[in-house]
């Protein structure tokens, strides 16, 4: 009767590893079948179809366009005036949009909104997709000035839309990293360097020309202090390192739970790209961009050249990075809204706070040969937040920069452990194997003890 028992355990576990074997092999084939697209070629397609549409805008000029986005299908779509512009787009491999009104309308129509009285609390900015200019108004705009301004709008054209925005448009000051001075909490941007010395690159209103930052609340680690400032009008300033060098890892900003993501480059978005925003308030967050161009009256000043998005932020946020695919896109500087209701928030670009004050981004490239050649940015863009296989965390390391943690193994075993990759079946396939292994020796075990029981009966 034993040996009955075992020889059915030994079938039913022979049965087991084969039908693993059979599931192991079918798992890897599927993984490897349906591999999703590499972070980085997926980062390069958009880049490229952003790349492309902006190429036909400055060849078609402001008179037969009207702007450009990024469509559902990650093809570029560029606003055009007439069929010839709508054929010239098709030859590209882009798709037109006909609209009623060009750019040079539409930027028309915001240079008569920016002549009329300031209203602090409103903002407006180009929507290529709807071929209209956006006008919101926060809660602080009363009823009466809310009137004027929407008499405004009416004597430019239909095109102009009027919005009521909850909440109210302010600064974000109080994220990677924080930074705190007697001006108030910021966030650390991008890493930047003019070939000499290195700097945070931070919001502007965070703090005036003289500004020193600490990394502590008790004002004992010195991070650096603020050497150019440029706010309102743009929103952007340079803190200087106080030993002057950023150090290791600061191509990296921080994303909360000890990791980061590499900067591999800066560029520009596009209306409708996926973008991420990191804060030292509400760590990192995700949506699209939803317009450019955008000027927002704060109560401290106007900012115009923003770029508008749906990604939320909180007070402590400002100054903190945008990114996309590794790109460095922008710097947090205000909005309405907050990570639990939503709400809109504005960035300033990164390409045009570096040209301003003649910096450029300490890329990894530059982390090898030198300051000398910061300015080289043509490395490959790193994965996205959501796939952090390069990641690294901030540790001990100065705020604006971050230093590389856990080992090969740890990020080996995550991917093994991940359902999209061939991992589980690889792994299933091992147990499978070792399974018939242990029962073909246990089995030869049990046959040689028997063959040594029934020997030494028969010989007494």
């Amino acid at each position: 009767m034993r040996h009955a028992r075992r020889r059915i355990v030994r079938r039913v576990t022979r049965l087991a590893a084969v039908g693993g074997l059979l599931l192991g092999s079918a798992m890897v084939t599927r993984a490897v079948a349906s591999e999703p697209p590499d972070p980085s070629a997926r980062g390069a397609t958009v880049r490229s179809a952003g790349d492309t549409a902006a190429a036909l805008v400055e060849r078609l000029g402001t008179s037969r366009t009207a702007g450009s986005w990024i469509g559902a299908d990650g093809r570029p779509v560029v606003a055009v005036t007439d069929e010839e512009a709508a054929a010239e787009v098709r030859r590209a491999g882009g798709r037109p949009k006909t609209v009623s009104h060009s750019m040079n309308e539409l930027k028309s129509a915001t240079r008569t909104l920016g002549s009329a009285p300031r209203v602090p609390g409103t903002a407006w900015a180009l929507d290529y997709r709807s071929n209209q200019v956006v006008v919101r108004g926060d809660s602080t705009v009363s009823s009466g000035d809310w009137s004027r301004l929407t008499e405004v709008a009416g004597g430019i054209g239909a095109f102009v839309r009027m919005e009521r925005a909850e909440g109210a448009f302010t600064t974000r000051l109080n994220g990677a990293l924080p930074i705190l001075s007697t001006a108030g909490r910021c966030s650390a941007g991008f890493n930047v360097t003019d070939g000499q010395r290195d700097f945070i690159l931070t919001a502007g209103h965070c703090g005036p020309n003289g500004s020193v930052w600490f990394a502590d609340s008790r004002g004992r680690d010195q991070v650096g202090s603020t050497v150019r400032q440029n706010f309102p009008g743009a929103d952007f300033s340079l803190v200087q390192y106080a030993g002057g060098d950023a150090g290791e890892g600061a191509d990296v900003v921080a994303v909360g739970g000890g990791q980061g993501v590499r900067i591999t480059g800066a560029g520009d978005p596009s209306i409708g790209q996926r973008v991420f925003r990191s804060g030292s308030t509400s760590g990192l967050r995700d949506g699209t961009v939803t317009a450019l161009n955008a000027t927002v009256n704060y109560p401290e000043g106007t900012v115009t050249g923003l770029i508008e998005t749906n990604v939320c932020a909180e007070p402590g946020d400002s100054g903190g990075p945008m990114f996309s695919e590794g790109i460095a896109l922008g710097l947090t500087s205000g909005g309405s809204g907050d990570c639990a209701s939503g709400g809109t928030t504005f960035f300033q670009p990164v390409t045009k706070a570096m040209a301003e004050v003649g910096v450029r981004l300490i890329t990894p490239a530059a982390q090898g040969a030198g300051r000398q050649d910061a300015g080289r940015q043509d490395a490959a863009p790193s994965p996205e937040p959501s796939d952090l296989q390069g990641a690294v965390a901030p540790g001990a390391a100065t705020p604006g920069s971050s230093a590389p943690v856990g080992g090969e193994g740890s990020r080996l075993l995550a991917r093994l452990a991940d359902p999209r990759n061939v991992g589980p079946g690889l792994l299933i396939v091992a147990g499978s194997l070792v399974a018939l292994v242990a029962t073909r020796f246990i089995r030869a075990e049990q046959d040689r003890k028997a063959y040594q029981r029934y020997y030494s009966a028969t010989w007494g």
